[in-house]
């Protein structure tokens, strides 16, 4: 939709499909550029192997039967990425100020390539400088003992951590004496951990990736499969050659939910001949998903009432609602007073096409919903996800084969960490079965989420920070006060693979502890190691690296964790060093801690590993008597509503991306070629404000009711796209400096990332 008399640098139509060549070309590249020949065909050989490692990138599952190649495009980025043959050393340091890596951009400071030394950073020459490994952990512990509470330290977790890194980390913090678990979850799908355990008991999908071969319908909800999670589109391919019909709802139409020719199958390379994936597509606004699904919902009682009428069963599944549900006429009063202008003026559809969409979800006796942060980025987040949960409570369509729930996770084991303790709020369970397994006891005081630890640190409440991975810095919204915060900081401890801007803020003291990555072969005093990790449908199984490791001074996270805790706590209870000695005996403490793994060292050595019970996959909704809750959502406003002559922008993630990390400038499926500086705005919007395609533009945030004064972005570049009318699009985290720290979910504390009100205007 750009236009073509008009030339932008690095912005083009892109008519290709998903996958296909473009992504065969785009494998190649990142290999050639990152990796040693033999290292690369080593290393995707064994990736989602049972017996390889599991890919670093998203949280996929895994088929039953693997094909030589499980990996994507991205996942080969991901991969290439972190088995570069590029080294980040204390040569490199010496050489380079922090100051003055402060201006290079996020994908220089990550492509130098490997950490190899632990390092501490020295405030006279601005420089990091090599470290020993017990001077950096007795440093650490030296640091957080000399805080006056517990509570003023704040402890990170990446998604990329191992559940049994994840474990040591949570019984390191719990013993010290605090619950503050900032983790990336809190950024992104923790309205579905808030959400949908009080609408159907359990903070997880329901599905397993063999439901999606028995569902009648599938909806997609405010997710990019073909960037964020390319294994997905081989399984939506499946779904569409079964002639089922897919229905996708985005504001910008994506290209993997389009069209996909799949790099597995010969016929379709040799032919360019591509799958279409979603036969209906609908571009509602950004922000008007609550008022489709109530739509629907509004749709399909009408038409159940209908069918009554004229002697039929109707259209709700009335036995599975009567037995398993409490909460319906509270829904359906809701509903009915909701008006069907108000409805189409919020979403941006027509009523047509909203209630074609129901008819399709009311025709299919199977129906999964899929969703991405597009539904929990909001400030209704949380009732996002239990609208979706509502609709399909109405017909059954959780706890049967083909049916449920599926909230789409993006790092590798975000909902691990989780299931094996990463969370602010502990309960008086956990609490029993740590003190039975290890003989201490901590406080059942709530800790910090991600705002609310960025909030203490901005406040002077928290003076530490120690973050097992990730980018936090960045990943945050709001970075003016994010950045300026952790500059206050007392110790800034980094638990990392590659150098990110993260590292650049010191604190008063601050170090860089290089670890293992999942490529790489982890070696202790039993032998060679593996770690586990859960995906998307609590799926569980095992992870081991072949690759040699980086450098010979790097340490496995669990390691790392374990070290930090025998120089933090030098009376503790825990045998830290035998843990380490054996990661057999980690999973042992975790299955006393959380029996849901029982025979967990059996279980991860048969190939393609465990599930987890899932509650809801099997109609229990919390215990004996439990029920499904239908819960009401007040109105149809995602978001606070935004001033007249306002855009509500969105962020999204370029295809050369993974969350922060950015492998390239291209972001092939949209068209835009060597740059991230742009922003997509429709066409009429442009010319109703007097700008054109390529004229450089500056946006203002501005968030109704909460501080937003400097935060803009200037001298971007319009970019004319296929958008609805009234919204814009912008990469993250390029876009985050837009998001003020202080607009979130106030049920799930998640960032509104996905809606902002922005002011668009000429460059001054």
């Amino acid at each position: 939709m750009k236009n073509e008399e008009l030339y932008v640098p690095g912005v083009e139509d892109y008519d290709g499909p998903a996958g296909g060549w473009g992504a065969l070309r785009a494998v190649a590249k990142a290999l050639k550029d990152q990796m040693g020949v033999g290292r690369e065909a080593g290393a995707l050989r064994r990736v989602n192997q049972p017996a390889g490692f599991d890919c670093p990138g998203c949280a996929w599952p895994d088929p039953a039967d693997t094909s030589s190649f499980e990996f994507c495009e991205n996942g080969a980025k991901a991969v290439s990425w972190e088995a570069t043959t590029k080294r980040a050393t204390p040569a490199f340091f010496a050489e380079h100020t922090l100051s003055e890596l402060w201006e290079w951009s996020d994908h220089q400071l990550e492509d130098v390539g490997r950490l190899t030394h632990p390092m501490v950073y020295d405030q006279a020459s601005d420089r990091y400088l090599p470290i020993t490994w017990d001077e950096a952990f007795a440093r650490i512990g030296k640091a957080l003992r000399a805080l006056p509470h517990p509570d003023m330290a704040e402890f990170y977790t990446s998604g990329r951590a191992s559940n049994e890194a994840a474990f040591l980390y949570q019984l390191m913090v719990r013993e010290y004496g605090t619950n503050n678990f900032p983790d990336c979850s809190n950024m992104c799908h923790e309205a579905t951990s808030v959400g949908l355990p009080q609408s159907i008991g359990v903070g997880k999908g329901t599905v397993t990736l063999e439901d999606f071969d028995h569902c009648d319908a599938l909806f997609s909800f405010g997710h990019n499969p073909g960037t964020n999670h390319p294994r997905m589109l081989s399984t939506l391919r499946a779904i569409s050659k079964r002639g089922v019909p897919i229905v996708a709802i985005n504001p910008l139409k994506e290209r993997g939910l389009e069209r996909f020719v799949s790099p597995q199958h010969p016929s379709e390379m040799l032919t360019n001949h591509a799958t279409q994936i979603a036969q209906t597509y609908y571009q509602v606004k950004v922000g008007g998903d609550a008022a489709l699904l109530k739509g629907m919902m509004k749709w399909l009682f009408d038409a159940d009432a209908a069918d009554l009428a004229s002697g039929g069963s109707g259209l709700l599944d009335r036995a599975f609602v009567e037995a398993h549900t409490d909460g319906l006429e509270a829904l359906r009063a809701d509903i009915q007073a909701t008006r069907w202008e108000d409805i189409v003026r919020v979403s941006g559809l027509s009523r047509a096409d909203i209630e074609a969409a129901a008819q399709v979800y009311a025709k299919a006796e199977r129906v999964i919903i899929c969703y991405g942060m597009g539904m929990t980025q909001h400030r209704g987040g949380t009732h996002n996800v239990q609208l979706m949960a509502n609709l399909l409570l109405l017909r059954g369509n959780i706890g049967k084969p083909g049916a449920g729930i599926a909230p789409i996770r993006g790092h590798s084991n975000v909902q691990g960490d989780r299931t094996v303790g990463i969370t602010e709020k502990p309960t008086q369970e956990l609490l029993d079965r740590i003190r039975d397994t290890y003989g201490f006891e901590f406080p059942l005081t709530h800790g910090h989420d991600a705002v609310e630890a960025l909030r203490a640190i901005r406040d002077g409440r928290s003076k530490a920070l120690v973050s097992l991975g990730g980018n936090l810095a960045v990943a945050m919204p709001d970075p003016q006060a994010c950045f300026a915060a952790m500059r206050l900081l007392d110790l800034a401890v980094h638990i990392a693979t590659k150098p990110n801007r993260s590292h650049l803020i010191p604190a008063k003291e601050a170090l860089l502890l290089p670890c293992l990555g999942r490529t790489e072969r982890d070696m202790q005093a039993s032998g060679l190691q593996s770690v586990t990790v859960e995906d998307s449908m609590s799926m569980v199984h095992a992870s081991q690296g072949g690759l040699t490791p980086a450098s010979p001074q790097l340490m496995s996270e669990p390691a790392i964790v374990a070290g930090m805790a025998m120089a933090l706590l030098p009376d503790t209870k825990v045998d830290w060093q035998s843990l380490i000695d054996d990661y057999d005996r980690i999973r042992d403490g975790i299955e006393a801690v959380f029996p849901i793994f029982k025979d967990y060292n059996q279980r991860i050595r048969v190939p393609g590993g465990f599930r987890l019970p899932v509650g809801a996959s099997v109609r229990d909704w919390g215990g004996e008597g439990a029920k499904a809750h239908f819960l009401v959502a007040p109105g149809l406003a995602e978001d606070l509503p935004s001033p007249p002559g306002l855009l509500t922008m969105t962020t999204l993630r370029a295809h050369d991306q993974y969350n922060t990390t950015i492998y390239g400038l291209d972001d092939r499926y949209r068209g835009i070629r060597g740059r991230r500086d742009v922003v997509f705005l429709n066409p009429q919007d442009l010319a109703e404000m007097g700008l054109e395609h390529g004229d450089a533009i500056d946006v203002a945030s501005r968030m109704p009711g909460i501080a937003s004064d400097g935060h803009a972005v200037r001298g971007f570049t319009a970019v004319a796209y296929d958008i609805p009318r009234g919204c814009a699009a912008m990469y993250y985290p390029e876009g985050n400096c837009l998001v003020p720290l202080d607009s979130h979910d106030p049920q799930s504390g998640t960032p509104t990332y996905k809606s902002v009100p922005v002011q668009v205007s000429a460059a001054a």
